[in-house]
């Protein structure tokens, strides 16, 4: 069949396979037009999930009749003034968006530019254009799409539901309202609830304004806020605290230069922040912004501009892991508010059990009253211990016998007024040989011993293996690993940095390497599968030295948790509240090495409304 050239028509069909694959992508692009356009306010229209009609209407900088004309012509752009790819500080610029949408779609812009003159109206219907026209609006834009894909039938077989592109349209429109907290965002629509995020402002506060509406009131209150800076550039944002997981990477918001995009190097790295934090299969909820020179990242990989790439990607890696486990270092010790919410929600009005209720032998059993208020001590405990604290009272009740008996500890009474001035309170009892009771002067905290333990060894270790470098020991016979020869080359281009974490590699033979030295930590009949490991994380973890560190943690998280407290060990009271200080003091003591809270906090607000007494 001899070569020929595509009807026009069709080559715009082709193309916009790769910009509109669905209507969410079409909203994306019309919004980031009126972005371009310095609009502050965008409104926008569905109906069908977006297949039967999309309108996106903005008070931007509006277009005379000749742009209109120019707008439906494939690349053909306003946004980039000269010929440098590598600068490019608006979102559109391939000049693609308009006619790929035009081309699959009955199209139909209404615009009047800020100049005042008259506002224009074009139409475009599956290709064919219609000269402009007059109309009548105010400065702005209104593009609508109507029937999207009607001219490409086979297009519309691979749509989902009506509801689930309009939840995917909703979602484009939640990531460009975090993206831009100065610009009012309405969404309507069948299928969906309304949006409306009204205008925000500039700054700190009205980003965490916006991100809060978008991400929710849980969210906001089991989050710590992200600032960082180096070089040429700067990270801002919300990072969920590690025990406030998701089940998927959909609560990973990533932008750059106000951009959404979707980057595997920055989520790559938002996990390598958080995984010694989290069970596998959890991922934590973030906004991450990123802001840096436009010379420094390339936009232009893919028609969709979801994903880019930066020039120095080991110092974005390097700054994102720094700026959260910094942010959330600075945290200290936070209770997950959903866990305690949880706690209280599982508790239930004594009375209404039915059942006998057992009193622990030794124990003074007095009525329940409110606390008195915090001596002295406590008022005058450091600005870092937020929680104030005041003296309680030493009894409880169980609704179904203990396994085991609580023997009751004698509390001098001023230790225990300067205990509770901490933010973990004082030790009043320990439950079921794991579950240690400490007191506050507006709560309790229920303690996992075991969990917080195991958090105390590890981050002990993981200080001491810093402090003294990676312990290795010489292979008595070099263990050979067969590898292709790509996997080799991998490899022995990290053979360097392994080498500073105790792995000495060397070529053996064409296929093959020989481990000569190894981490003492590492078990040698589990180095074989440790190179594959390493091989295979080098794409997600970006280096071997990173792939190797998590493999060291995980080594370490082990130990630790077979050198911790036990479950079912009894503690004395002086253990206990030695290990509620241990806690307050160690980065990360809120959740265990497998992600789960270590603690819970109930309020005596709370405790109080359980009882009928507020």
């Amino acid at each position: 069949m001899p070569i020929r050239r595509l009807d026009p028509v069709l080559v715009d069909r082709i193309a916009a396979g790769e910009v509109v694959e669905r209507p969410a992508a079409a909203v994306k692009e019309l919004i980031e037009n009126a972005l371009d356009a310095r609009a502050s306010r965008v409104d926008v229209v569905i109906e069908a999930g977006g297949r039967r009609l999309i309108r996106v209407a903005d008070d931007g900088c509006g277009m005379d009749g000749a742009d209109l004309l120019l707008s439906v012509e494939r690349h053909a752009t306003s946004k980039l003034p000269d010929e440098d790819l590598f600068a490019i500080a608006t979102f559109g610029f391939r000049g693609e968006a308009l006619p790929s949408i035009a081309a699959v779609s009955r199209l139909e812009i209404v615009s009047r530019p800020e100049d005042g003159s008259a506002a224009q109206a074009l139409s475009v219907d599956a290709g064919s254009l219609r000269a402009p026209r007059p109309a009548a609006r105010a400065k702005g834009t209104t593009v609508e799409v109507r029937d999207l894909f009607a001219a490409v039938p086979a297009r519309l077989k691979f749509l989902k539901s009506d509801r689930a592109e309009a939840l995917a349209v909703a979602d484009v429109v939640k990531r460009l309202a975090m993206a831009h907290p100065k610009v009012r965002f309405t969404l309507s629509g069948d299928g969906i609830g309304a949006l409306d995020y009204a205008h925000a402002g500039e700054g700190t506060q009205a980003l965490a304004r916006r991100v809060g509406e978008v991400m929710g009131r849980e969210f906001r209150e089991n989050s710590v806020a992200l600032d960082l800076a180096r070089e040429k550039l700067s990270l801002t944002g919300f990072a969920g605290l590690p025990a406030y997981t998701r089940g998927s990477v959909g609560a990973i918001n990533l932008f750059v230069n106000g951009r959404p995009v979707r980057d595997k190097l920055l989520t790559a790295a938002v996990r390598a922040a958080y995984m010694d934090l989290m069970p596998t299969g959890r991922y934590p909820a973030i906004a991450l912004y990123v802001a840096v020179d436009p010379r420094e990242v390339d936009v232009n990989v893919h028609p969709a501009k979801a994903e880019v790439r930066f020039r120095d990607a080991s110092l974005v890696r390097a700054l994102v892991i720094t700026a959260i486990r910094e942010a959330l270092r600075g945290a200290g010790i936070r209770p997950v508010t959903r866990a305690s919410e949880r706690a209280l929600a599982a508790f239930g009005s004594g009375g209404e059990r039915g059942g006998p209720t057992y009193r622990q032998p030794g124990w003074n059993v007095q009525a329940f009253a409110p606390l008195e208020p915090a001596s002295s001590s406590v008022a005058n405990a450091p600005a870092s211990h937020a929680f104030g604290f005041a003296e309680g009272q030493e009894s409880f009740d169980y609704a179904a016998r203990p396994s085991g008996s609580v023997e009751p500890q004698a509390h001098d009474p001023a230790s225990s007024v300067e205990g509770e001035a901490y933010p973990l309170g004082a030790a009043r009892a320990q439950l079921h040989e794991n579950y240690i009771v400490a007191q506050t002067s507006d709560g309790l905290v229920i303690v996992d011993q075991h969990a917080a333990h195991e958090r105390l060894v590890y981050e002990r270790l993981k200080r001491e293996r810093a402090a003294r470098g990676i312990e290795r020991q010489i292979m008595l016979t070099p263990e050979i690993v067969d590898l292709d020869a790509s996997d080799c080359a991998k490899l022995l281009a990290q053979a360097e940095l392994l080498e500073g974490l105790g792995l000495v590699v060397e070529p053996f033979g064409p296929g093959a390497i020989a481990i000569r030295e190894a981490p003492a930590a590492l078990a040698p009949g589990k180095l074989r599968r440790l190179i594959m490991d390493l091989i295979d994380s080098f794409d997600e973890w970006g280096t071997a030295a990173a792939a190797l560190e998590r493999k060291l943690d995980h080594v370490l998280a082990t130990m630790a948790c077979h050198g911790s407290v036990r479950s079912g060990r009894r503690l004395r009271a002086e253990e206990m509240d030695a290990l509620l200080r241990e806690m307050e003091k160690t980065p990360g003591a809120d959740v265990c090495n497998h992600g789960r809270p270590t603690f819970i906090v109930l309020k005596l607000a709370d405790i109080e409304r359980l009882f009928g007494r507020r």
